[in-house]
Parts: C-alpha cells; sequence; structure tokens
C-alpha cells in the first residue's frame, strides 16, 4: 500500500522518501527500491521494566537523532505515518521535534494486530493518544476505524476523515491460464481474526451439492497447523486445500480464476483483497463487521454476511455457485465500482490533506 502510494505520488510530482522500520534482514540503511529512496531505523518501544525503558531510551535517542538528520536532509513538507505502531511513537515526537507538520492515517492497527498490541501495550496506546492529538490530519481506511479511535483513543469528534485504500488497476495479471477446475477462494493471514475457520465449516456443508467445486485458502500465519486439522476432521482433505502465500501475480491469477471470493473475517478494517476481486471480476462474500459494508452493496458489487452464522455464509456461497448469471452480474458491477479506488483517485485525497497542513503552516502560529 505504501509502495502504490509512494509511486503515485511521484508520478503527481511530488517528492517522496520512505522512512520504515529496520530489521536485520534488511540492509543497507538506505537503499533506492523501485526509484523511492527508502531508510530504515530501529524504532525501540519501552517496555514496563526499568531496564527495558532505559535501553529503549538511549536507543531512542539515537533514532532520533537519525531521523533529524533525515529530515535537514530531506526538508519534507509533511510526515505521514501509514499504520501507528512504534514507528507512530517516533513520527510524533519528530514533528515536535522538527516542527514539520503529522499526518496520521489508521489502517485497523488497533483491532487487527495479531497480537493484540494496543491491548498489550501501555505505552502504544498513550503514544497513539498523543500522535492523533498532534497531528494537523487523521485518516482512517473505514468509518469503522475512525469510530474505534474517537471511542478508545480520543480522536475528536470532528476530527478526522476517511479516506479508502485503493488497488492498483494495471497489476492484473495478462497472461491468465484457465482454471482445470472450480473453486472458491479465501486469501489472507491465517490468523484467528481472518475467519478461515469459519470458512471451512461452510463450505464442508455445502461440499456435498458441489461435487465440482473446491475451497483453496491463499496464506501463511499462526493458525496454519489447526486449520489444517479442521479439514482432516472434516474428512474434506480432498476438496479443501491451503496453497500458501502468493505473490502478486499470483493473486491476480487466483482471483481471476475463482468462482466465488470470500472473506469471512471474524472483524476486518477495510479490505484490500475485496478490491483485488472486483479487479479480476470475481463475486466476493464479504463479512459484515467492519468497514465492508461502508463500500460494498449488498447484492449488486458483493454479499455482506455475518460469517459466524455458519448457515448464512453457507447460503451466501451455495446461491453464487448455483447461479452463473448472479456471479456474472456482481462480477461486472465489481468491475466498474473498482475504478473509485485507483491509486490516483486515493492519492489525491491525500494530496488535498497535505494541501490543507501547507496552507496552515504557511499562515503560521
Amino acid at each position: 500500500m505504501t509502495r502504490h502510494l509512494a509511486l503515485t505520488l511521484v508520478d503527481a510530482g511530488d517528492q517522496v522518501e520512505i522512512w520504515t522500520q529496520q530489521h536485520e534482514s534488511m540492509r543497507p540503511e538506505v537503499q533506492v527500491l523501485d526509484g523511492l529512496t527508502v531508510r530504515r531505523f530501529d524504532f525501540p518501544l519501552p517496555r514496563a521494566d526499568a531496564r527495558a525503558v532505559l535501553r529503549a531510551g538511549t536507543g531512542g535517542a539515537r533514532t532520533l537523532i537519525a531521523l533529524r538528520a533525515a529530515v535537514r536532509s530531506f526538508r519534507p513538507d509533511v510526515l505521514h505515518v501509514q499504520c501507528f505502531g512504534p514507528n507512530g511513537l517516533y513520527a510524533t515526537a519528530l514533528s515536535a521535534w522538527s516542527r514539520v507538520p503529522l499526518v496520521i492515517s489508521l489502517q485497523g492497527e488497533t483491532v487487527m494486530d495479531d497480537q493484540n498490541v494496543f491491548e498489550v501495550s501501555s505505552t502504544l496506546r498513550a503514544a497513539l493518544r498523543v500522535g492523533l492529538k498532534r497531528a494537523g490530519e487523521v485518516t482512517a481506511c473505514s468509518r469503522f476505524t475512525l469510530e474505534d479511535a474517537r471511542s478508545r483513543f480520543g480522536l475528536g469528534a470532528t476530527q478526522g476523515r476517511v479516506v479508502f485504500n485503493g488497488v492498483s488497476l494495471t497489476e492484473q495479471n495478462q497472461s491468465f491460464a484457465p482454471p482445470t477446475s472450480r473453486y472458491v477462494l479465501g486469501l489472507g493471514r491465517l490468523e484467528d481474526k481472518k475467519g478461515f475457520d469459519l470458512l471451512i465449516r461452510a463450505f464442508a456443508d455445502l461440499a456435498d451439492a458441489h461435487p465440482d467445486v473446491e475451497l483453496r485458502i491463499a496464506g501463511a500465519g499462526t493458525a496454519e497447523a489447526a486449520l489444517a486439522g479442521l479439514i482432516d476432521a472434516a474428512g474434506r482433505g480432498d476438496r479443501i486445500r491451503l496453497i500458501g502465500r502468493l505473490g502478486r501475480d499470483q493473486v491476480s491469477e487466483a482471483m481471476a480464476g475463482a468462482e466465488v471470493f470470500v472473506m469471512p473475517s471474524r472483524v476486518e478494517p477495510f479490505g484490500i483483497v475485496i478490491l483485488e476481486a472486483w479487479r479480476a471480476g470475481t463475486p466476493p462474500v464479504v463479512t459484515c463487521h467492519g468497514g465492508p459494508p461502508e463500500f460494498v452493496d449488498h447484492g449488486a458489487t458483493g454479499v455482506v454476511v455475518d460469517p459466524t452464522d455458519t448457515g448464512a455464509l453457507t447460503g451466501a456461497m451455495d446461491g453464487l455457485l448455483r447461479d452463473e448469471g448472479l456471479r456474472r452480474a456482481i462480477g461486472d458491477a465489481g468491475q466498474r465500482r473498482v475504478a473509485d479506488f485507483d491509486w490516483k483517485t486515493i492519492a489525491g485525497q491525500y494530496r488535498d490533506c497535505y494541501a490543507r497542513l501547507a496552507a496552515v503552516a504557511r499562515k503560521g502560529p
């Protein structure tokens, strides 16, 4: 997402650098990727014990000094945090220190982190509250995400706006080979919140009615072994397959070949995979919990369902698998709708935020 946004901003004439987390496997600290300068920093997050705070404080000071040097080198007009974590803590401090305006974009991290970090870390909760107060602009990927920030993290009632996520409309795989069998596709991290256990149970209930259809679940995660066990227990190992993580071209091809795409999340702030299904012309069945109902028109551009209701999820898949005309109508409507989520459109909304901040900065205190 950050890559697509950055490249689109560059195409619009902006100068962009990406400042991100340093990992041991990622070297060097500064490099050029896709024509973008990427700088990597350590973002230590203090824990509760005194020694950890001391270590983070020392490392944190070094990080802030390095970030300040990056500001002097690049001279940014705006610091934009996409998905608040330890990076957001340092961006907030850097904004206060260097007087560079701050934009914070919430992507559902407060509800979708697999380790529930915002429940565990008082430091991160406090940092987000401070960051939201400091930010000149706050965006969220859905009203659901915006309301969570208001109810739990102190975002003002009149603060914030929704900027949906985007998708590349030119990334569709052009060398698509028609599949040799019919299948329903699930795609995402194999974690409890993504609800693939719900999808497996629902598909097992309709498998006998559609003996020529498989379920393929793409992705990786900590729930993989549990999902494999669930498939074995259901006796559907011949019809339900965990196919592993896919690259971007493989995602496009898998989407294009599917009869139906299903996103069975227990909670979902947005769901870029819905846009990928629309791009491929594949009808999506999506969760009602979270952001998807805000942009998926039930019965027109998708089927919105409660995935925790096994009968409802089974029925949604069954109805689409039985009705080729309905699949085609929803798929065609999705392909028309996805044009509204082109990255040029989404980047334009962010550029409006930047322009408002620049106007405020010109007026001064």
